[in-house]
């Protein structure tokens, strides 16, 4: 059995750490007995049709530009159509703005995102930075954030969790992140994944069922990864 990964815009939009969570991914895979399959998606690149398990991190607004005009059209579409046929999909702070609506910096143009999520996101006057505890169906999520995109969900959105400590998306509603199929935006710096696997495992796990394997996976001893979340949980609320 083999899950196919891929990385949108590893060499552009990965700063903070968030190569972490590929390799978490990845790991958590192969612990189980799973072949895996790492993909670089680049500018100009192609969405292959064989990945069940994407993974978008953040990067500077001048490349967020570049990404924003690589998404428009046919690639944003394609990613679209494998989130509505249920891969999986994590994405993080500049991802997350270029998978909704649009988003507004300061004095430029705004960026239209592909419409993923029903979410529009305007540049602050405050960076929020700090640790992050947030409320959602898979437990506690800890993570780090560091931005200063308000992101406002529309509609019928629905948010990834409730804010506990930090700020979220906009440091007003209390709600962090989105959720929308089996794909998560959020602004959780830090790596995520290594410090929930709750999390990592859902994201295996949806990935999976795409292919139709439905069978539970197999459980792993996360003493470290424990350790680490409640370490990090810690801080955030000595911090806060």
């Amino acid at each position: 059995m083999r899950l196919t990964i891929g990385w949108l815009y590893p060499t552009r939009m990965n700063i903070y750490g968030d190569r972490g969570n590929v390799i978490a991914m990845q790991r958590r895979a192969e612990w189980r007995g799973l072949e895996t399959d790492v993909r670089h998606i680049e500018l100009g690149d192609p969405v292959p049709e064989e990945i069940d398990l994407f993974f978008f991190g953040g990067g500077q607004d001048q490349e967020q530009i570049a990404v924003a005009r690589d998404l428009a059209g046919r690639k944003g579409d394609a990613l679209k159509a494998a989130v509505e046929s249920g891969a999986a999909l994590l994405s993080v702070c500049g991802g997350y703005q270029l998978l909704g609506r649009e988003y507004r910096p300061h004095d430029a143009e705004p960026l239209p995102g592909i419409g993923l999520f029903d979410v529009e996101t305007v540049a602050g006057s405050e960076r929020f930075i700090g640790n992050v505890i947030v409320d959602t169906q898979w437990g506690e999520l800890v993570g780090f954030e560091n931005h200063s995109g308000l992101t406002f969900l529309k509609g019928d959105a629905r948010p990834m969790g409730t804010v506990r400590v930090g700020r979220g998306n906009n440091g007003v509603d209390e709600s962090e992140g989105v959720l929308y199929r089996n794909a998560i935006g959020c602004y959780l710096h830090g790596s995520l994944l290594p410090k929930n696997p709750v999390l990592t495992d859902w994201l295996i796990g949806a990935a999976l069922e795409r292919r139709g394997f439905q069978l539970p996976l197999l459980e792993l001893d996360d003493q470290f990864e424990r350790e680490a979340k409640i370490s990090a949980m810690d801080r955030a609320v000595k911090t806060r």
